[in-house]
């Protein structure tokens, strides 16, 4: 494995409506009317996030129908969101996370 491998892999979780995309997909698999619904954003910028999530199998896709239902990938994207929350409880002392100067985007 390469840095090139980490540098697309954090530039996608960089990303700030790619990260929406990951917590509108958290607790429940979606399709692209209720991503983008929920996400506020046009359905081209929702297509070109998802596909670079989809190369990075952060987020996978199946077939319903005529529908193309998205869910995160619950092997390693799911674990891995547990143990980012679970290191900024116990780590992060400053905080930030909960704070609006932080770089994390509110809701």
């Amino acid at each position: 494995m390469n840095n090139n491998t980490y540098y697309l892999f954090f530039t996608n979780l960089a990303n700030p409506l790619k990260m929406d995309i990951i917590f509108c997909l958290r607790d429940k698999e979606k399709n692209v009317s209720e991503i983008i619904k929920e996400c506020g954003v046009e359905q081209s910028k929702v297509s070109h996030a998802l596909s670079s999530l989809k190369a990075c199998n952060i987020v996978q896709v199946k077939q319903e129908g005529k529908e193309r239902i998205y869910f995160l990938n619950k092997d390693t994207i799911v674990p891995m969101l547990k143990l980012i929350e679970k290191h900024a409880n116990v780590h992060c002392k400053c905080k930030c996370c909960d704070n609006e100067t932080c770089g994390r985007r509110k809701k």
